[in-house]
């Protein structure tokens, strides 16, 4: 993904040169937020006296608003791969600081993808409860699809098509447990580090939510599937701490037991 000389050339750099990147990075992301953002103050004058003169003015402002289009798509296009970039590098060298295996590093994605016990997914609505009027068009059809497949068992469909819905939907209401059953997918298919990181996508934009319970004992759980037994036990611990009256707190404890946690 990147040169390896370039990368241990930055060997020297401390987390707090790495957490200054990310604050950088995450000042650009609010930037092209604001871009989406409303002034109230937009106006297109096609005034004329003529039928031919509005035309006129109408088709000279088309012109205006491509060319401000395209400028906007090209900067937006550039802060986007350099971003993709810029993470790769910091996810990269953040593993090399913790000791971990950068050969296990997958692609980045663009900015903008043993016997399990995971709960099946359900066949014709999301467990999270969600306002109509709040989805987007096509939002719980694209959901349901990605549910079907799941499903039927198309684990590799249903980990892509959940990785797309989220992708098409950012920060949406099922963006949550989209990630959640993600990891289910992605579990399935045998990739449990990459169904641990949809678990904590998962966990993380909703740590309160409804599936917040489930998502934080899978994360656990895969956790100690990774060998990560210190890590695991301290979040199958949490199950219980945050959420006592879930059931997962029960399989929370048992799954404890069975890696050995103290």
């Amino acid at each position: 993904m990147f040169s390896p000389i370039s990368l241990y050339a930055q060997d020297d750099q401390t987390l707090a040169d790495i957490r200054q990147e990310l604050t950088i990075l995450f000042t650009e992301v609010r930037k092209l937020q604001r871009e989406l953002s409303t002034t109230g103050g937009a106006g297109v004058n096609v005034a004329g006296s003529t039928v031919l003169d509005r035309v006129s003015a109408m088709e000279s402002e088309l012109q205006r608003l491509t060319s401000k289009t395209e400028e906007l798509e090209n900067r937006i296009n550039r802060i986007v791969a350099d971003g993709t970039a810029r993470i790769g590098d910091l996810e990269f060298r953040l593993v090399e600081l913790e000791g971990g295996d950068v050969s296990t590093l997958g692609e980045m994605t663009t900015l903008g993808g043993a016997d399990q016990t995971s709960v099946p997914a359900p066949l014709t609505s999301p467990a999270t409860p969600t306002d109509q009027a709040s989805l987007a068009v096509g939002e719980e059809a694209d959901f349901q699809r990605a549910q079907e497949a799941l499903a039927a068992g198309d684990f590799r469909a249903a980990a892509d098509l959940f990785a797309t819905f989220n992708q098409t939907y950012p920060g949406g209401p099922l963006g949550p447990e989209a990630d959640l059953r993600r990891g289910e997918a992605l579990d399935k298919l045998g990739d449990t580090r990459e169904a641990a990181r949809a678990y904590l996508a998962s966990f993380s934009a909703s740590p309160e939510g409804p599936i917040a319970p489930q998502a934080l004992f899978e994360l656990g759980r895969s956790l100690g599937a990774l060998g990560q037994t210190q890590e695991a036990c301290v979040t199958l611990g949490e199950v219980g701490i945050r959420f006592a009256e879930s059931p997962y707190v029960a399989r929370a404890e048992e799954q404890r037991r069975s890696i050995g946690c103290s």
